[in-house]
């Protein structure tokens, strides 16, 4: 694996407002063109964590997925981050992944957030999702995901012979200042206990429920040591990780080895 550059866009996303935030987001995203190799952005960076989104879900072919793809082609990087999505299955928290070469995959967010009623409205994702790109596998996963360490667990000789499922876990979200500790905490024990590194992006400012988001983006090691973290401020920063010293870590320390074998339905 060469060594990758990741941008974590912390937005204060606009509420209701998915042209604004189309305009907004990519004006912070433009100048990361050629100098990066994949883009975070917020879960729900459209429109904001909201319930009442719903019923502006856009479909698959809608300007959002058209969005996101221009953007990965203009920046030539991978860009990364969840909208509501209607199907004929129902509305999905979808997380896209769209590269410069045209793919674009998704991932259906799985756990869907019974505090706020998200399960009542949103239909929950199946299946987990690993991508690769520039030599890297990478499992995204959406806010309430992370509070889950089995369905976040790496797994050794499953996916890839000999090898862990992923070498990078993202989170994209809109978690709440007033549950920050538990977002810091969990960040890096998912970092530590998967032998990964983790990006996460949250978003900042107030929304129109009145909760207030502090942001607190980061992209943590191996070890659980924050690589970058921000605080509250609206803004892009970046990160390189190492291939070499993540699988030097797992061959000074392969606690995979003796991980227990299960499956993940």
């Amino acid at each position: 694996m060469q060594d990758l550059r990741i941008s974590l866009v912390q937005g204060a996303t606009r509420w209701h407002d998915p042209d604004a935030n189309r305009e907004y987001y990519g004006e912070l995203i433009n100048p990361l063109a050629n100098a990066t190799d994949l883009v975070i952005l917020p879960e729900t960076f459209t429109s904001g964590f909201s319930n009442e989104a719903i019923d502006k879900a856009e479909g698959m072919d809608g300007p959002t997925v058209r969005w996101i793809s221009e953007q990965a082609i203009a920046l030539d990087a991978a860009v990364t981050g969840s909208v509501q999505l209607r199907t004929e299955q129902g509305v999905f928290n979808r997380l896209l992944w769209a590269t410069p070469d045209g793919e674009l995959q998704y991932y259906d967010k799985r756990h869907l957030f019974r505090y706020a009623g998200e399960h009542k409205r949103y239909a929950a994702g199946e299946k987990r999702l690993t991508v690769e790109w520039k030599g890297w596998r990478i499992n995204p996963l959406v806010c309430y995901d992370l509070r889950f360490p089995v369905y976040s667990r790496n797994r050794y000789n499953v996916e890839r012979e000999g090898q862990l499922d992923f070498d990078l876990q993202i989170f994209v979200a809109n978690w709440p200042a007033a549950r920050a500790y538990a977002w810091k905490t969990l960040l890096r024990a998912r970092a530590i206990e998967n032998l990964c590194y983790v990006a996460a992006v949250n978003r900042v400012g107030v929304d129109g429920n009145g909760l207030e988001y502090s942001g607190d983006s980061a992209v943590i090691d191996f070890l659980g040591q924050p690589l970058i973290e921000t605080t509250g401020e609206e803004g892009v920063v970046s990160s390189v990780i190492s291939g070499a010293e993540l699988a030097a870590h797992r061959e000074r320390f392969p606690a995979m080895l003796d991980g227990d074998a299960f499956s993940l339905s």
